[in-house]
């Protein structure tokens, strides 16, 4: 399963820097709209510190992480639905993604103009009408649309369904100034604007000045300001839980890897991301925690503990499962 990630928002908010800062794809980013003239697409690894412990304790060279797919589409505005701006050819864009990440304005820069060349002076307010012109702008490409797919069932009523923008799960990305990284205040303010769905705060500027940096490097800077992770943490964690999302593992000598399973997946689901034949011939799963592989250092210890598990075809995948799955094709 592959993630994929829309990001949307209006002019001017950071979004373009973000993406920079998520995907090293360098996309340019400019104080002035439409910057991002095509949707610039990044696909990143999922941080996920498990597979350098396997990778050591299997002694491969060989890692293969799960992967995020990041699309950066143009700063919309209002009437984007209709055309404005760089139109609704961006709106498109955002369907074939499985979330969108809704990039907000949160701090004041007066060398940044907004889009609306309003003068800031309640950054909430103007937040909660920011997110309002877009999920406008969503809801009404989605009535054209509606529009467009009834009229084709009047002469094919098999048409297929479409996926509508506003059914797309949504993460907020506020992008604050340094301080905001840990008002408290500010962050409740703004994550009531957007409940149920989740919220992270982000420093732009910070996240892109940290591109280059080593891991343990970028954990200190971190560090610095008070904040444990990093955008791309945080947005793969809320959108594998905005999902219902979750990983397992599969490890050798050849090599260590990580796989992306919707949560309630059974095991031969699971080994059909692998390869299609692998579930449909599908026989057993051998199964043990990734907790207990580490404790005991090896999968042979694993076994005398007598926690290798032989899973059948109910069996439901958990979190941060190690298997390797037996078939007959």
């Amino acid at each position: 399963m592959n993630l994929k990630i829309g990001i949307v928002g209006l002019p001017n908010v950071g979004k373009s820097t973000l993406f920079n800062a998520l995907t090293n794809a360098g996309a340019l980013a400019a104080n002035y709209p439409f910057a991002t003239i095509e949707p610039n697409v990044g696909i990143v690894a999922v941080p996920d510190e498990r597979l350098e412990v396997l990778g050591k304790m299997y002694e491969t060279e060989k890692i293969v992480p799960a992967t995020v797919e990041f699309v950066d589409i143009a700063g919309l505005v209002a009437g984007a639905s209709k055309g404005e701006g760089l139109g609704n050819k961006f709106l498109a864009h955002i369907r074939e993604c499985q979330a969108i990440c809704h990039v907000v304005r949160a701090f004041s820069d007066g060398d940044i103009v907004r889009a609306d060349a309003k003068i800031e002076d309640n950054i909430v307010e103007q937040a909660k009408d920011d997110i309002g012109i877009i999920n406008l702008e969503l809801e009404l490409a989605d009535e054209e649309t509606r529009a467009k797919i009834e009229a084709k069932r009047k002469k094919d009523p098999s048409d297929e369904n479409v996926p509508y923008l506003t059914d797309k799960p949504v993460i907020y990305m506020f992008n604050v100034d340094e301080e905001g990284l840990t008002e408290k205040e500010l962050q409740e303010a703004l994550r009531n604007l957007i409940i149920p769905q989740n919220a992270i705060f982000v420093n732009a500027k910070i996240e892109e000045e940290m591109a280059g940096m080593e891991k343990d490097e970028k954990k200190e800077f971190l560090k610095s300001y008070g904040v444990e992770n990093d955008a791309l943490g945080e947005l793969v964690r809320a959108a594998y839980d905005t999902l219902g999302l979750q990983s397992f593992l599969t490890a050798g000598k050849k090599e260590v890897r990580a796989w992306t399973i919707r949560k309630g997946a059974t095991a031969p689901e699971a080994a059909g991301t692998i390869h299609s034949d692998f579930q449909r011939g599908f026989i057993a799963a051998e199964v043990c925690k990734y907790e207990d592989l580490v404790r005991l250092g090896s999968e042979k210890a694993v076994k005398e503990a007598g926690l290798m598990r032989t899973e059948g075809k109910d069996y439901v995948m958990q979190e941060g499962d190690v298997v390797e799955f037996r078939s007959n094709v």
